[in-house]
């Protein structure tokens, strides 16, 4: 009985000291994996080169990305084999995103609240630039 497919998103360090073509080949091996085992790569995000919060595997640095893809739930058992058995994936996470979560990101790709954030930062900046170059006048006018 096949499941309805779900939507994962999957985090993985790779080996940051391996050459950048190196890394593209293991995130295309990972890419193919989860295509040939019917699942649908929905956005492959590169995070590139980090240093890491501690030490794994007496690393210091990881080169981050970010998979989602839709799949049936038994794929994510032979994914995680996969890690397992690849001696340049240091470390990785695997989840099921859930309804909140998808509609969470569709409202914040609509609407990027980092942009509202900034230009709301950048009024602010020119209403008190403004107001401490009146403040300055006044001062001039008092000392004449």
């Amino acid at each position: 009985m096949q499941h309805q497919p779900k939507i994962y998103e999957s985090i993985i360090i790779i080996n940051a000291t391996l050459e950048d073509a190196q890394i593209e080949a293991e995130i295309e091996k990972i890419k193919d994996f989860i295509t040939k085992n019917t699942g649908e790569i929905r956005a492959l995000e590169k995070w590139g080169r980090r240093r890491l919060a501690y030490a794994i595997k007496k690393k210091n640095n990881g080169f981050y990305v970010l998979y989602e893809f839709k799949a049936q739930g038994d794929l994510i058992a032979k994914l995680e084999r996969q890690y397992l058995l690849n001696e340049n994936v240091i470390r990785f996470l695997t989840v099921e995103l859930n309804k909140k979560a998808l509609k969470a990101r569709e409202v914040g790709q609509k609407t990027p609240i980092s942009e509202s954030i900034a230009a709301e930062e950048a009024k602010a900046a020119a209403a008190a630039a403004a107001a401490q170059e009146a403040v300055k006048e006044t001062g001039k006018g008092a000392s004449a």
